[in-house]
């Protein structure tokens, strides 16, 4: 995800790869600023990911809790996953709502996108409201998922984002982006 084709980009002039993983590359890149400063920078490539705000009616969405060994804690989040090869993200968020949650969606409304760090990364975050929900088979996630899901009604979501309960950015820049539009 770029900004607008009429804005000038860096120009690249060398890329070193340190690292590549099942899921991101870390390269050193040496590019020329749109202001013509010459810059090295450590960037963690990665391929996107698609968020879904299950909506269970108009005044309750699903959680997913599942342990991050990054933070250290057990999250609250919105069901998410990382784009596949030749994957839309709309795919992806079915996907990932059918293999955190069990769960399919008659409608789907794309809320925005955002860079959760683009400073250091590539990756960006396609948001989507899933409605009209029903059973679409058993959850499947991942190997090293360990999944639990919650309903909870979005004022009790957004107080305890608020009193700092819910800590995943994802899940914040979601509820921010669906607001108080209704299903």
């Amino acid at each position: 995800m770029s900004g607008r084709a009429d804005e000038p980009r860096a120009e690249v002039l060398g890329t070193e790869e340190i690292f590549r993983g099942k899921i991101i590359r870390v390269v050193r890149e040496r590019f020329r600023t749109p202001l013509g400063r010459t810059v090295v920078q450590e960037l963690v490539l990665h391929p996107g990911a698609a968020v879904v705000l299950p909506r269970m009616d108009a005044d309750r969405v699903l959680l997913v809790r599942q342990y991050r060994h990054a933070a250290g804690a057990f999250l609250w989040e919105a069901p998410a996953g990382r784009l596949e090869p030749g994957e839309s993200p709309e795919e992806t968020a079915r996907r990932e709502l059918l293999e955190e949650t069990g769960l399919q969606a008659a409608r789907w409304r794309r809320l925005g996108g955002f860079f959760p760090a683009p400073g250091i990364t590539s990756e960006f975050m396609h948001v989507f409201a899933a409605e009209g929900l029903a059973p679409g088979g058993g959850a499947e996630p991942d190997e090293d998922e360990e999944i639990e899901t919650g309903v909870f009604p979005l004022a009790e979501v957004r107080r305890r984002v608020r009193d700092g309960e819910i800590r995943d950015g994802k899940t914040i820049v979601a509820l921010a982006l669906l607001g108080d539009a209704s299903p």
